[in-house]
């Protein structure tokens, strides 16, 4: 019987900001508590410190950090896990006062998409981005890969042989690119064979149920779980709603604070996205921060080319979301914790300019009226792409 796995202890560290007040910062760190328990770890304690911005040097004041590190002695605590990225001299710095291993949360979403990594194309787009996000953090980063080996962090090139150098890593990172450039000519071919049908890809942020509903709808078996970044590689099925085909492919979810360097890996992947007609953008409305997890997704289709795309908005999960009903003599003004699902539906729908459509996939709730939806806009769609293509509509 295999012996379990022991999980890693953490504690969490932010820092509020004029631009980033307490109230934000706690709910990052709650993502990133969740980011830590996909990566395997569990987050005991969590340190925020007010600043008028991140020390340079050691991102938190030194009496903060002191507070911190006497707290990872007592507890025996294994990491240490920062919601902002750190250049190499503030890992350093922090490391030698903390006696322990420092991630910030580049390096944990890295690590996370290391341990998700399935097919050779998912692995060699991780690898890429984790190489190069390594490489500008060598100076002493070995020495201190050679007291810790294993665990959250250290999974993919962190394993390697200690002697691996700049030059040993710059010429990996040229053979993964090269790699890269044959993957991706071979995805473009196979986009291209895809023609006469309309392309629709779903989007979101992480963990808002896109793939159980590309279940839903393709009846087919997409790994889904409760837990972020399930699905790194683009999956495509055939569907045909009534007598109408088309494409429907599930991408990988987007998150605050995306790393660059996965963004550039992943490009075949979101080319997907980025050559799709139609998009569906689910959104977790049960979510607090759904409203802002919109606006990091939108900004992130921007960022890749995608802005320009018709887009449905599928707002999920409406058998979770709760409210508060406000006491008959509050005459305080209502708040997303007091609203109805009714009014956060007429809301929404006169807010954006496009279709709208509020579903529950878990409990298959509003289906049908999202295939409606579907059918129309893709029969919009395939008419003005392909109009000598004809279908019994």
């Amino acid at each position: 019987m295999a012996a379990d796995v022991i999980e890693e202890q953490a504690v969490l560290v932010g820092v509020a900001t004029p631009n980033c007040p307490l109230e934000k910062v706690t709910e990052y760190l709650d993502e990133l508590a969740f980011l830590l328990e996909t990566a395997g770890g569990i987050a005991q304690k969590k340190f925020v410190q007010n600043l008028p911005y991140p020390d340079p040097k050691t991102y938190l004041g030194s009496g903060k950090l002191v507070e911190v590190a006497d707290y990872i002695k007592e507890h025996k605590i294994d990491l240490a896990v920062f919601d902002d990225e750190l250049s190499p001299s503030q890992i350093r710095n922090v490391e030698s006062v903390l006696m322990c291993k420092v991630l910030d949360r580049t390096h944990l979403i890295l690590d996370i998409f290391s341990k998700r990594a399935q097919t050779a194309h998912a692995k060699v787009q991780v690898e890429l981005a984790q190489y190069q996000y390594l490489l500008p953090r060598l100076t002493g980063m070995w020495g201190h890969l050679q007291k810790q080996r294993g665990g959250i962090g250290m999974r993919g090139p962190g394993e390697k042989e200690i002697e691996t150098d700049r030059r040993i890593i710059r010429d990996r990172i040229s053979l993964l690119k090269r790699k890269l450039m044959d993957i991706d000519r071979q995805k473009s071919t196979q986009r291209g064979n895809r023609e006469q049908y309309v392309r629709v890809a779903l989007v979101g942020y992480t963990n808002v149920g896109k793939s159980t509903l590309m279940n839903l709808i393709s009846k087919s078996n997409v790994f889904a779980e409760n837990k972020l970044f399930a699905t790194l590689d683009t999956t495509v099925r055939k569907v045909v709603i009534d007598n109408l085909p088309f494409l429907l492919s599930d991408t990988v979810g987007f998150i605050r604070k995306l790393p660059h360097s996965l963004v550039e890996s992943f490009k075949s992947t979101l080319d997907e996205i980025r050559e799709t007609d139609l998009i569906l953008h689910v959104v977790d409305i049960s979510h607090p921060d759904f409203e802002e997890q919109i606006t990091i997704v939108n900004q992130t289709l921007e960022e890749i080319g995608a802005g320009n795309k018709p887009v449905i908005t599928i707002f999920n999960k409406i058998d979770n979301y709760t409210w508060v009903e406000k006491a008959p003599d509050d005459l305080t003004p209502k708040t997303k914790e007091n609203i109805t699902l009714e009014e956060l539906e007429q809301t929404w729908m006169a807010k954006i300019n496009h279709q709208t459509v509020f579903i529950s996939a878990k409990k298959k709730e509003n289906i049908e009226e999202l295939k409606t939806v579907l059918y129309e806009e893709i029969k919009k769609l395939h008419i003005q792409i392909y109009p000598y293509n004809n279908f019994l509509y």
